[in-house]
């Protein structure tokens, strides 16, 4: 066998070699990514609440994707009909209304952030939904601004959070002890301070249902 022949035998089987070792560690990464997304929400159901208007794509789009791949039945509703626009122009048409929806129905509850989640500031529905949701012992979640929903309905009070800067002095108002962290866990409480943390929000809210 020739240099050169000898030259290009070995020249193959190291790439065989590298393609092999390189498809491996590409399955590798996929069954990870496949195994963290077991079906471990198999059965359960999660309300989300968007707003009338404006509400963030990503806080909803990321964590609704994120629970039903891991089997969840996800419900969204609003107090709007229709088709409603996010602050970045993707669209949604809820499920439900809000002033149909029951805690009591879910495992978890999740009000979506976004400048028009303003709308349930003050809103008794909103409000309602929310202490019916701690009282009962559902997962209670909010990400952005909609923390600050959880505070005006009370169920926040000697309760650590976080939330998006605007609206900080209302958690205070409401008795929370603000935490400067992207995501925040008390007992069945979730709260988040904006879009770069909904996929932490979406993990923190699966544990919580599955504890």
């Amino acid at each position: 066998m020739g240099t050169r022949t000898v030259a290009l035998f070995l020249f193959f089987l190291l790439a065989t070699v590298g393609f092999a070792f390189m498809s491996g560690c590409r399955n590798g990464s996929h069954n990870a990514e496949v195994e963290s997304a077991r079906p471990l929400l198999t059965g359960r159901k999660i309300l989300m609440v968007i707003a009338p208007k404006q509400f963030r794509d990503e806080e909803l789009f990321t964590p609704r994707e994120y629970f039903m791949i891991r089997g969840a039945k996800v419900t969204v509703a609003s107090s709007a009909t229709g088709e409603i626009r996010g602050m970045l122009g993707r669209t949604f048409s809820p499920d439900a209304k809000l002033a149909d929806v029951r805690a009591g129905d879910y495992d978890a509850v999740v009000f979506v952030g976004g400048s028009g989640a303003q709308a349930y500031f003050d809103d008794a529905v909103a409000h309602k939904l929310a202490r019916d949701a701690a009282d009962g012992g559902k997962v209670l979640g909010a990400i952005c601004i909609a923390p600050a929903i959880l505070a005006k309905a009370g169920v926040l009070k000697d309760r650590s959070a976080t939330t998006f800067a605007s609206v900080r002095k209302i958690l205070v108002a409401g008795g929370a002890r603000l935490m400067d962290s992207s995501c925040v866990r008390d007992g069945k409480i979730i709260t988040a301070d904006g879009p770069p943390a909904a996929k932490e929000f979406a993990a923190e809210i699966t544990k919580a249902i599955t504890d």
